[in-house]
């Protein structure tokens, strides 16, 4: 992954600030940090990167996702528009939120389409929960004009897509909120953290509070501060924030390199393979390039090539049968299993999740093969890979 790929003195040196002061905790203590902030130096980062009014950071992306939920105000049983391609967290986020996951399809964008949206309205639809996978922008315009339409809320969760634009304005900031993670496995990292960010100074002060047991952060004293609302812990610590300054930095070099590696692998494809096709990218000079995404002409020779693959020791994913990434295996969603009860426990009139059915996304993930970006690989290293890549795909093809 391309964050983990840059580790250096950089990073280094910003851990090193925040050991040499022993200040760990974000908030308070000025006297003893000798000036470090690296929390907030990460939000202003992250700002100027996105063009975000207001960024807060906190522990995770599945802990943005939940702040910026609860700054747009969803709760009991509220019904939340998702997708069923995604790693699973936005989902619980809506769960333990008390809202009602209502499942829609995903086109080739990978992303959910606005037909499918609209389709899924109901009058209990509260919010889409949009989430912008594998790096590239969804269908925004189309979208927004739905959620508008109908007078429901747009959160978008850019947990995989930090780096990607739509129209020139970065995801995550077409709606009310957005959300980014940095953990382990992203463009950049924090090895785990997160970030909510909206342009909205109401939703920014919920968010805030929301992240840190209602805390109003007014003051310089923590003990006094009062708590406007309730809220539970999700702050992020001073080491994560400083990993991430440091690769908040590196972030648009990365993303560059992404561009040319995939440009060239692309290219290979494109010439060489002749019945594959690929994503669906609604404003490809906004891609992150994290990922070059495409299609087999059934799921059939999907998971044939996927195999051949696999044998070859040719770096190749299938979303379909991933443990993490497509509804097909949330045996524990299916199940509702859970700690404790939840709203949708109650809740009559959702969707069954055992007896879902979603066969456009079946199709398009089950025919999806994917291949994750590295920003270092030499132009030798990305040729020997479209090799690589090539010679499996026709050798499937030859026996099929």
């Amino acid at each position: 992954m391309p964050g983990t790929e840059y580790f250096g003195e950089e990073e280094k040196k910003e851990v090193n600030d925040v050991l040499e002061s022993g200040m760990l905790f974000r908030y308070n203590h000025d006297n003893q940090r000798n000036g470090h902030w690296k929390a907030r130096e990460f939000e202003q980062l992250f700002e100027e990167y996105t063009g975000a009014k207001h960024a807060h950071a906190v522990s995770s992306g599945s802990a943005a996702v939940a702040c910026m939920m609860a700054a747009a105000g969803i709760g009991y049983k509220d019904e939340v528009i998702c997708t069923p391609f995604t790693f699973i967290a936005p989902i619980e986020a809506v769960l333990f939120a008390g809202g009602i996951p209502v499942f829609a399809e995903v086109d080739e964008t990978l992303n959910l389409s606005a037909a499918s949206i609209e389709a899924a309205i109901t009058p209990n639809t509260k919010a889409v929960l949009l989430i912008h996978m594998c790096g590239a922008a969804a269908d925004l315009d189309g979208i927004k004009a739905v959620c508008k339409k109908h007078n429901i809320k747009l959160l978008e969760d850019a947990g995989q897509a930090l780096g990607t634009f739509y129209k020139g304005k970065h995801v995550g900031l077409h709606g009310e909120a957005g959300a980014v993670s940095f953990d382990f496995f992203k463009i950049t990292t924090a090895g785990e953290g997160g970030v909510c960010f909206t342009n909205d100074t109401e939703k920014y002060e919920i968010m805030g509070q929301f992240s840190d047991h209602g805390h109003s952060h007014i003051g310089d004293n923590r003990g006094m501060e009062s708590h406007p609302i309730m809220g539970f812990n999700y702050r992020l610590g001073e080491l994560n924030a400083a990993v991430a300054v440091a690769q908040m930095r590196k972030l648009e070099m990365i993303r560059e390199n992404n561009i040319k590696n995939k440009t060239i692998l692309k290219e290979r494809l494109r010439k060489e393979v002749p019945f594959i096709t690929f994503r669906c990218l609604p404003d490809e000079e906004g891609d992150s390039a994290t990922f070059l995404n495409f299609f087999m002409e059934t799921p059939e020779l999907a998971q044939a090539a996927a195999n051949q693959c696999a044998k070859d020791g040719v770096g190749v994913a299938y979303w379909y049968t991933n443990m993490y990434h497509f509804i097909n295996q949330w045996d524990h969603l299916k199940a509702l299993k859970s700690p404790y009860k939840l709203a949708i426990h109650d809740y009559e009139n959702r969707q069954d999740y055992n007896a879902l059915e979603l066969p456009k996304s079946q199709n398009i993930i089950g025919r999806l093969l994917s291949v994750g970006i590295r920003a270092t690989w030499t132009e030798a290293e990305v040729n020997k890979l479209a090799d690589d890549i090539i010679a499996s795909l026709h050798a499937v093809v030859a026996v099929n």
